[in-house]
């Protein structure tokens, strides 16, 4: 009978945290800008409910972390936004939308200028131990926000890119259309696990990706 193996409980850990770190940051700063711009734009209603922070508590969704750590695919809990608080409904709800996607990008430039700062003091690609552990997490947060950008922008409700399609079409089609975004999840748990989701979304991903990591080159060849 072959002996029951022990199993690695510390990198298993450090695998979780590898993933889950990243997640909560970028899915906190993109559903806080969705709620500050929602703010500037005069609806209080995430900022009444305490959503304008950087807590990631405020936004974690516990089914949208499992499946963000067993699918890869998951989501946080949406900043509340009451479009008629706004004084342009459609266009002000369209940005809000955006937001998000583009706070996403922005973040991940920041970080992957980080790693291009700290590779080479953190031992670069011979790093080992914590130095290790924090490149990754620094890389794997700027991937996880492009990637976020991306998908986000796909027009499937409940996801940005719908808002920002429907504010062009007529308003009565929109309004019927938004109440009925909660179902769009049906899809979207569907298309993930097609192989067209990661030949267009993979593929699109990667590619944006591989653009921005030059902010990281360029961080690099400024510090060496």
């Amino acid at each position: 009978m072959e002996a029951i193996r022990s199993v690695d409980w510390t990198s298993m850990l450090t695998n979780a945290l590898l993933l889950i770190v990243p997640a909560l940051v970028s899915l906190t700063f993109h559903e806080l800008s969705h709620g500050f711009v929602a703010y500037r734009l005069g609806d209080r209603t995430a900022k009444d409910m305490g959503r304008l922070t950087l807590n990631p508590i405020k936004h974690i969704d516990p089914i949208g972390l499992v499946m963000m750590l067993v699918f890869r695919f998951g989501w946080a809990k949406p900043v509340p936004v009451n479009m008629m608080n706004f004084k342009n409904p459609k266009r002000s709800m369209a940005i809000t939308a955006l937001a998000g996607p583009i706070s996403n990008l922005i973040l991940a430039a920041i970080f992957l200028y980080i790693y291009g700062l700290v590779f080479t003091r953190l031992g670069g690609a011979r790093a080992t131990g914590a130095s290790d552990v924090i490149l990754t997490m620094i890389l794997n947060t700027a991937l996880l926000s492009v990637m976020f950008a991306v998908f986000n922008m796909l027009p499937i409700p409940p996801l940005d890119g719908s808002k920002v399609l429907f504010s062009i079409i007529p308003n009565e089609a929109y309004y019927k259309l938004m109440r009925y975004e909660r179902y769009g999840f049906i899809i979207l748990i569907i298309f993930v696990n097609t192989q067209f989701f990661r030949d267009t979304i993979g593929y699109a991903t990667r590619v944006l990706f591989d653009r921005f990591f030059e902010i990281a080159e360029a961080a690099f060849n400024l510090v060496n």
